[in-house]
């Protein structure tokens, strides 16, 4: 997968560190508003072995407050800016349903994967700059907004549905003209605690698309309801869930705790040599 000259190779599953440039997101500890903060987050994640840094400036918890678009662009530049600077080799992710905004960090800092939370529901127009910049497009499942997903839950068949989506929006994405595609179920957004379990379980039906597949599991409610306890507390039942993942087939984990999900990876990757 390229992303302008860098590529990004999934043959083995790859760590992508979330950078939260917002004082409100769900995990208190990943939340990096000022540069120094920032800088210390991207060089422990890279001297890991990250090899994707996402930035968000918008947080997409349940409930969450609108972001004006030019304090989310603010805050989105402000990651990048020293993601670039202190670590160029690593492939940038922007975390964004916004086309203005993936838009205008695009042109500014050269190609960057588009991670969408939406699909393309809240903004059709990102599938365009998708295309217009030739930059891989991250395709999750929604429905709603983060106000409101949490009542918008009640599906026929919840593998079924996200399968739809995603058949829906491939054909719509391939015919903006974007080439790259990387799929993400949407673990918690729109989804039950039950819903989110089988999701899980039947990760490896969606790689029927023949498309890398993107786990987004890190230390959300899907994890600590069950263990009776909070996001701070959830990174065994995370690293659990995140073998889960590599054994459905995940190209890529979206994680909070960067050394802890490299050693799962590591592992699992030995796992599947010793094994076959």
């Amino acid at each position: 997968m390229k992303i302008g000259s860098q590529t990004l190779d999934l043959q083995k599953p790859a760590v992508m560190t979330i950078v939260n440039v917002t004082p409100d997101s769900f995990f208190a500890a990943s939340r990096s508003m000022h540069i120094e903060e920032i800088t210390t987050r991207v060089e422990e994640a890279v001297g890991w072995g990250a090899r994707i840094i996402d930035v968000g400036g918008y947080s997409s918890r349940p409930g969450a407050e609108d972001v004006s678009v030019e304090e989310e662009l603010s805050r989105v530049m402000t990651g990048v800016e020293v993601v670039r600077e202190k670590a160029p080799g690593v492939v940038v992710s922007i975390d964004t349903f916004r086309s203005e905004v993936a838009a205008k960090v695009i042109k500014r800092f050269g190609p960057c994967i588009i991670n969408d939370i939406s699909g393309g529901t809240l903004d059709p127009e990102i599938f365009g700059v998708a295309a217009k910049y030739g930059v891989p497009y991250v395709l999750m499942h929604m429905r709603g907004t983060p106000r409101n997903m949490q009542d918008m839950t009640d599906y026929q068949d919840i593998v079924a549905d996200v399968k739809d989506f995603f058949a829906e929006k491939i054909a719509d994405l391939r015919a903006a003209g974007v080439s790259d595609i990387i799929l993400d179920p949407g673990f918690g957004f729109a989804k039950t605690t039950p819903q989110n379990f089988r999701l899980l379980h039947h990760l490896g039906e969606f790689r029927r698309f023949e498309l890398p597949l993107l786990a987004g599991i890190s230390r959300k409610s899907m994890v600590y309801n069950i263990l009776e306890t909070t996001p701070a507390e959830a990174l065994s039942g995370t690293a659990a869930l995140h073998w889960a993942c590599l054994r459905g087939g995940a190209s890529i984990l979206r994680v909070h705790d960067t050394l802890a999900a490299i050693e799962v990876v590591k592992l699992h990757n030995y796992y599947k040599n010793v094994n076959g």
